[in-house]
């Protein structure tokens, strides 16, 4: 009897703190799957897999009313491994997001902390590496252009406009933190998108700069880096049309490496895909995709993407097809088989090799890669 007047008032205690916040979400997504590649440093491999699409998180977002059509807003999101309960973005509580705020409905969003780039916010919806229909395995190699939101920004303030008849502009800059080095791993990016019925188009541009040849890890991107150099440019455009049950897209991006020393996973701690030599190297990757719902809980996705490179005197040329058939079992719950084939020429003596993202890069330039998952939100 005590322990249940005991747990009653923890719990009015909560719904009281709740209510207090005006309006407080618990939401998430689990994505776990099992997943068959051909080829990981040599060998053949069938493995338990988390977030091979979608990455498992939870996370709590909440508004409270201000007046004037002003709101005070949050969001807090943790993204986890569901096969071993660890923490992703490299064991941080909030690594995918963390930011507080004020949104006017009249002039946008001012918001401030850990968040996404203006190249994931505008651009990311249009490749399929970007949605629930391809994901983690359908990113661009090395996930160069950042669509599969392998970073976030840290130290970030960021504005978003509201919606002004199809148009959305927004911009982030993310602070270095260093005492006498302003520049020393700053960020900032720009983007703009436009919505007119079936067609969507958008546009988006991010520049991360390094001070030296060490991270300096109090900075706008630290360990979750992608590649560690002097400075890093992406710039892209895309567009998407929906006709019927269909809809089919492309989209253009390009990255520049400057003064760059580590390229591939992780390459600002101490497992990077390749050491760079003379400092340079660009990808730029076209991409076109499409889906098809062949009910409202049925769907066929896919896209192509040809990935042009220059890095360290060679010119890797990456070809690479997704294919993802997903059917809902409700409106929170669906399966999905996916596969990937990444084809890469022109290495040389550089030691690349394919390389799906997501995945143990292979011993050849070949790979192959086939999941079984499911999904639930929450």
């Amino acid at each position: 009897m005590k322990k249940s007047l005991l747990a009653l008032g923890v719990m009015g205690t909560f719904a009281g703190a709740a209510h207090a916040q005006n309006s407080v979400t618990l939401y998430g997504l689990i994505d776990a799957g099992i997943t068959y590649t051909n080829n990981q440093s040599g060998s053949k491999n069938v493995q338990a897999t988390s977030g091979q699409v979608n990455g498992s998180r939870w996370g709590l977002r909440g508004s409270e009313d201000l007046g004037g059509g002003l709101k005070a807003i949050f969001t807090l999101e943790n993204g986890f491994n569901i096969d071993t309960g660890k923490f992703g973005q490299n064991g941080a509580e909030f690594g995918r997001q963390a930011f507080v705020g004020l949104s006017s409905n009249q002039y946008g969003a001012v918001t401030l902390g850990r968040q996404y780039d203006s190249v994931v916010d505008y651009l990311g919806p249009l490749a399929l590496t970007g949605t629930q229909f391809g994901g983690t395995q359908a990113a661009h190699p090395f996930d160069n252009d950042n669509l599969d939101n392998s970073f976030r920004i840290n130290n970030s303030v960021k504005y978003q406009s509201v919606n002004y008849g199809g148009l959305k502009v927004g911009g982030l800059y993310g602070f270095s933190n260093a005492a006498g080095g302003f520049s020393d791993n700053r960020a900032y990016s720009l983007g703009t998108s436009y919505n007119y019925g079936p067609l969507n188009v958008a546009a988006s541009y991010m520049q991360l700069n390094s001070g030296g040849s060490t991270l300096n890890t109090s900075g706008a991107v630290t360990t979750d880096a992608t590649f560690l150099a002097g400075r890093q440019r992406t710039y892209g455009a895309g567009l998407s049309y929906a006709f019927g049950a269909a809809t089919v897209g492309f989209v253009f991006s390009q990255t520049h490496l400057d003064n760059a020393t580590a390229i591939g996973a992780s390459a600002a701690g101490s497992a990077s895909n390749l050491t760079l030599t003379n400092g340079s190297a660009r990808f730029t990757n076209y991409e076109v995709n499409g889906r098809y719902n062949f009910t409202p809980a049925w769907t066929l996705s896919g896209a192509y993407t040809f990935t042009d490179a220059k890095i360290d005197g060679v010119s890797p040329k990456y070809n690479q097809v997704t294919l993802q058939t997903a059917y809902a079992l409700s409106k929170r719950t669906d399966v999905y088989l996916q596969g990937v084939y990444q084809h890469v020429s022109g290495t040389g003596d550089s030691g690349l090799t394919a390389d799906i993202n997501g995945l143990t890069a292979s011993s050849t330039n070949s790979q192959v890669a086939a999941t079984i998952g499911l999904r639930h939100r929450f």
